[in-house]
């Protein structure tokens, strides 16, 4: 996945400490053979070669997160897209490299033709999805989350309760740290240049993930382009919101919406986690300086600083 991994419980039997990281990497390993784009004999990477009308059997983990992902689709009505990878790759931001010019308006149409998530049909009765044209997946705005739902799992398996897992900065955690306190969250300001923290927050039971447009992109003639790839118009998002932060009952979840509430925007975002009942906290450009904005359950959540 490119990035780093952390596991941490409660407990006293150190015995366990070398058969659960053999485990954790194993798994890991799993899931990046499973859904990588980079890795060019994963099981997705062989789905993306595929040609059109083609249908392949899925393995249970790929199967479970290409579900979710099109249940997340439907609901947020194609903000959340996996299809999108095509458009990901043209803006310079998935496995082929950067890119330091923006594409062409005929490359973005035609790309667009072989985007869509309904175009992805996954045939649960038979484990199988179906490509009804040339589509590529690209799963990295849910299969970290999915990771570290994984990661959950081991811990129990192994029968424990008091944990808090997490890669590349999207966690879970259950229980609590020792002292009988939550687990202490910090959630980074969205400044260049510099690490800042903007909330604490003191969880327990939940999964949470991050998504933001203040590291991942690049300029041309003075404007910026975001990794975010809005899948209607087929371009990075252009709106005022920065940062979005989302607590849901497992990291996939919670890390795929945080993706569809960075596309959709921070009003309608909004709107939408009030009307869903998601608890999330939104950084909203503003000037020179930025805006908070925040779901009731998620400020119930919050460290109070003095």
């Amino acid at each position: 996945m490119g990035t780093t991994f952390t596991v941490k419980w409660v407990g006293v039997d150190n015995a366990r400490v070398v058969t659960i990281h053999e485990e954790v990497t194993g798994a890991l390993a799993d899931v990046n053979q499973a859904m990588s784009t980079y890795i060019a004999d994963s099981e997705l990477s062989i789905l993306n070669q595929l040609p059109a009308e083609s249908e392949a059997e899925l393995s249970d983990s790929l199967f479970f997160i290409l579900s979710l992902a099109q249940s997340i689709s439907r609901k947020t009505v194609g903000a959340f897209d996996v299809t999108v990878g095509p458009l990901v790759n043209l803006w310079g931001f998935g496995p082929d490299g950067r890119v330091i010019k923006a594409p062409t308006d005929s490359d973005v149409v035609r790309l667009q033709q072989q985007t869509g998530f309904e175009k992805l049909v996954i045939n649960s009765a038979a484990q199988k999805a179906l490509k009804k044209t040339d589509l590529y997946v690209d799963l990295s705005a849910i299969a970290k989350g999915y990771g570290v739902d994984v990661l959950a799992g081991i811990m129990e398996k192994y029968e424990i309760h008091d944990y808090l897992v997490e890669i590349g900065g999207e966690l879970r955690a259950k229980g609590h740290k020792p002292g009988n306190q939550d687990w202490k969250i910090a959630i980074e300001s969205p400044v260049n240049g510099e690490r800042k923290v903007q909330k604490i927050l003191s969880i327990s039971d939940t999964g949470i993930a991050t998504s933001g447009d203040y590291r991942n992109y690049f300029e041309e003639d003075g404007i910026r382009y975001s990794h975010t790839i809005n899948p209607k118009t087929g371009r990075p998002i252009t709106h005022k919101l920065a940062s979005v932060t989302v607590l849901m009952p497992t990291c996939a979840e919670a890390d795929a919406m945080a993706t569809a509430f960075m596309v959709m925007g921070g009003e309608r975002a909004y709107e939408f986690a009030v009307k869903h009942n998601i608890d999330a906290f939104f950084i909203v450009k503003s000037n020179q300086d930025f805006i908070e904005k925040m779901t009731p359950g998620f400020d119930e959540r919050l460290v109070k600083r003095g």
